[in-house]
């Protein structure tokens, strides 16, 4: 790991995701939360303070990074809920199946190395009725801003841990056997358009998954055996 992905990285994109428009979709989403809650790529903690304990038992947040684990675990201690942070990526979930009741993914599907994976994980440990809530940017509609998209993408990973800017969100939380219940789509203010449009909403597991969760399991382990 480079003394920039070590020590300076993380400062950015905690700053970053700190912003004032960012921050707004991160107060309205993450109270929402119930039940036992799983966050994928917790970061340094910025949604620890938006849970509502009156309605959450626990949160396990998920943080592979050396640098952001230690911002998390000091926003952690003084979270108004319970939190357990694990050192694991979303892709190699290890909480069983059906054991949460809430999945919370916010500003962080677009650095996952393997999204589909890591959303099939999300959709295994769901139980049936439990909801993803999520807020991410991606792919923007206007095919002018798209290309801008495309042509900066490899330049903006390098520089921002990963982050792809053209991950067409709601097909991937789709193609991982969610329903989407509700979305809400637009350019967030005073942000540069090529990262800036967000899809925020909820999906539900449905009540009767036909497939169920061996079946997930499988599909996990065939999608990653493909990469």
């Amino acid at each position: 790991m480079s003394l920039y992905s070590r020590y300076i990285l993380p400062t950015v994109i905690s700053c970053g995701c700190s912003a004032p428009a960012i921050s707004a979709h991160r107060r309205r989403l993450v109270p929402r939360a119930e039940g036992v809650v799983l966050e994928l790529g917790m970061g340094s903690g910025l949604n620890l303070p938006f849970y509502d304990p009156a309605k959450v038992a626990k949160v396990y947040g998920l943080e592979p990074d050396c640098g952001m684990l230690a911002k998390a675990a000091r926003r952690a201690a003084k979270a108004p809920v319970r939190v357990r942070v694990l050192k694991e990526t979303a892709e190699t979930l290890s909480l069983p199946d059906q054991s949460v009741d809430t999945v919370v993914v916010t500003f962080c599907m677009c650095t996952f190395p393997d999204a589909p994976t890591a959303l099939h994980g999300a959709r295994r440990v769901l139980k049936p009725g439990g909801r993803l809530l999520f807020c991410e940017h991606g792919r923007a509609p206007e095919d002018r801003v798209f290309r801008r998209q495309q042509k900066v993408e490899p330049m903006w990973k390098r520089m921002f841990g990963g982050c792809h800017l053209t991950r067409d969100i709601p097909t991937l939380i789709r193609e991982a056997g969610f329903e989407i219940e509700e979305i809400d789509v637009g350019y967030m203010p005073n942000a540069p358009r090529i990262g800036g449009y967000v899809y925020c909403g909820a999906a539900t597991v449905p009540q009767q998954d036909p497939r169920g969760a061996a079946a997930v399991s499988r599909a996990a382990g065939l999608a990653a055996s493909m990469h």
